[in-house]
C-alpha cells in the first residue's frame, strides 16, 4: 500500500456504488453475457489513465490546465461544464446508495433519509479539516472495501466452464435491453472525471514533496514514470477485478434465480440474502458502502480541479482552505447539490440517465483533446505518445463516442 500511488484510488474510485449498480444489473439482467466487458475495457483504461497521469508528469500541471496550453479556453470549459453537472448527479446517488447500505446493515434501525446530509456533512468535513497525508492513507485503505466483492464472487459458487467461456468468448444479442446494458458498462468503466483525479493528485504528492515551481515538478524521468505506470496499470486491474466479480457473482445468484429486476447496488444486496446467504448479502453492502465513503470526495474534488484548472486558479488538496476558497467552496457546493436533489426526492436512479449521458458526452471531446495534447512534441518532448498508446486512447475515444450516440438513442 506504500508502493501504490494515486492510481489504486482512481481505480477504485471507479467502481463506485452507482457503478456497481450497473454491474449488478448486467448480471442480473444479461447473466455472465457481459462478462468479457472486462478484458475488454482494461486496456482502454490503462491508456486512458496513463495518458492522463503522463501528460500531469511531463507537464507539470493538472489536466485542465495541460490543455489550456493546446486548446481554446472555451472548449476546454465546456467539457468541464458538462463533466461537473454529471459528477453532482452522481454524488446524490453514490450518497443515497451509502445511505441505504447502512439502513440495510442496520436492518432499518437507522433510515436512509435520515443518514444522507450527516454523511455528507463528515465526508466535507473530512476534506475541509483533515491533512492531506491523512487524506491520502484513508482513500488507500477504503480500496480495501472493494476486495468484499471478490468474496462475493466465491460465496456465489458460479459454473467455472461457463464463466471460462463468458470471459474469453464476447457474447453479444442485438436486444435494446442487452445494447443498452453493453452502453452502461462502458460508460461508467470510461469515467471522466477521473481523468482529472489523478494527473491531479501526483501533482499534488510533488508539491507535499516539495517541488513548489512548475519548473521542478516538469519533465519526468523514466523512472518515474515506469513507477506510476505500474501504479496505474495495477489500479486499473484491480477496478475491472472488481467489476467482474459483481457481475460474475449477480449472475451466478441472481439472474439464475430469476431475479432480474435490480436497479442499484442496495437492491443487489438484499435480493443476495435469501440465494447466497446473511454473509454474501453483508459483504456486498460494506463493499459499496466502502468505495461510496472514497468516491464522492474524488467526485467533488475532481470537480473543483478541473473548475479551478480551467479557470487557471490554484487547485491542491495539499493545501488548506485559507489558502484556496474558492477550490475548497466548490466542493463543498459539489456536496450540497447532491443532497439537495435528495432532499427534493428527485429520483436518482433516473437522474444516472441524464448523468450518463453528460458524462458521455463530455468523455468524447476530452478524449479527443487528450489523445492529440499526447501526440503533440511541442508540449510533451520526449514523452510523446507512442503509437500503441495513441491506437488505444483512439478506439477508446470511438468506443465511448459509440457509446453515447446508442444511449442517446
Amino acid at each position: 500500500m506504500r508502493i501504490l500511488g494515486p492510481g489504486i484510488t482512481t481505480g477504485a474510485a471507479d467502481d463506485d456504488p452507482s457503478a456497481i449498480g450497473t454491474y449488478a444489473q448486467a448480471g442480473a439482467t444479461a447473466g455472465y453475457g457481459l462478462l468479457w466487458t472486462g478484458l475488454f475495457t482494461l486496456p482502454m483504461m490503462m491508456s486512458v489513465q496513463e495518458l492522463a497521469q503522463r501528460i500531469a508528469l511531463q507537464t507539470g500541471v493538472g489536466l485542465g490546465a495541460a490543455l489550456r496550453r493546446k486548446f481554446p479556453a472555451w472548449v476546454v470549459a465546456t467539457a468541464v461544464a458538462l463533466l461537473a453537472a454529471s459528477n453532482v448527479i452522481v454524488i446524490a446517488a453514490d450518497l443515497q446508495a451509502v445511505a441505504a447500505g447502512i439502513e440495510l446493515l442496520t436492518h432499518g434501525f437507522l433510515r436512509t433519509s435520515w443518514l444522507i446530509a450527516p454523511v455528507a456533512a463528515a465526508l466535507v468535513g473530512f476534506q475541509l479539516l483533515g491533512k492531506y497525508d491523512t487524506l491520502v492513507r484513508t482513500f488507500k485503505w477504503l480500496t480495501l472495501a472493494l476486495f468484499a466483492y471478490v468474496g462475493a464472487a466465491f460465496l456465489s459458487h458460479p459454473q467455472p466452464l461457463q464463466v471460462l467461456s463468458a470471459t474469453f468468448v464476447p457474447h453479444i444479442e442485438f436486444s435494446s435491453q442487452f445494447l443498452l446494458l453493453l452502453v452502461a458498462v462502458l460508460g461508467t468503466t470510461l469515467s471522466p472525471y477521473l481523468f482529472f483525479w489523478q494527473p491531479a493528485e501526483e501533482i499534488d504528492d510533488q508539491l507535499t514533496a516539495g517541488k513548489l515551481s512548475v519548473e521542478e515538478r516538469a519533465n519526468v524521468s523514466q523512472e518515474q514514470l515506469q513507477s506510476a505506470r505500474a501504479d496505474t496499470f495495477i489500479g486499473m486491474f484491480f477496478s475491472q477485478l472488481v467489476a467482474y466479480c459483481i457481475i460474475l457473482s449477480t449472475a451466478a445468484v441472481l439472474h439464475n434465480h430469476g431475479k432480474t429486476d435490480i436497479k442499484t447496488a442496495a437492491d443487489a444486496a438484499q435480493a443476495l440474502t435469501p440465494f447466497a446467504g446473511q454473509i454474501a448479502s453483508v459483504l456486498f453492502a460494506a463493499g459499496f458502502i466502502g468505495t461510496g465513503l472514497l468516491a464522492i470526495p474524488v467526485l467533488s474534488t475532481s470537480t473543483a480541479y478541473a473548475i479551478n484548472e480551467v479557470s487557471s486558479i490554484p487547485a491542491s488538496l495539499a493545501a488548506r482552505p485559507k489558502r484556496q476558497p474558492t477550490f475548497y467552496a466548490i466542493i463543498v457546493l459539489a456536496t450540497a447539490i447532491g443532497v439537495g436533489i435528495n432532499v427534493l426526492n428527485v429520483n436518482v436512479i433516473q437522474a444516472l440517465v441524464i448523468a450518463s449521458v453528460l458524462s458521455g458526452v463530455a468523455a468524447v471531446p476530452l478524449l479527443v483533446l487528450m489523445t492529440l495534447f499526447g501526440a503533440d512534441p511541442h508540449h510533451m518532448g520526449a514523452r510523446t505518445s507512442r503509437r500503441l498508446s495513441r491506437t488505444l486512447t483512439w478506439i477508446s475515444t470511438a468506443a465511448m463516442a459509440a457509446a453515447s450516440i446508442a444511449l442517446l438513442a
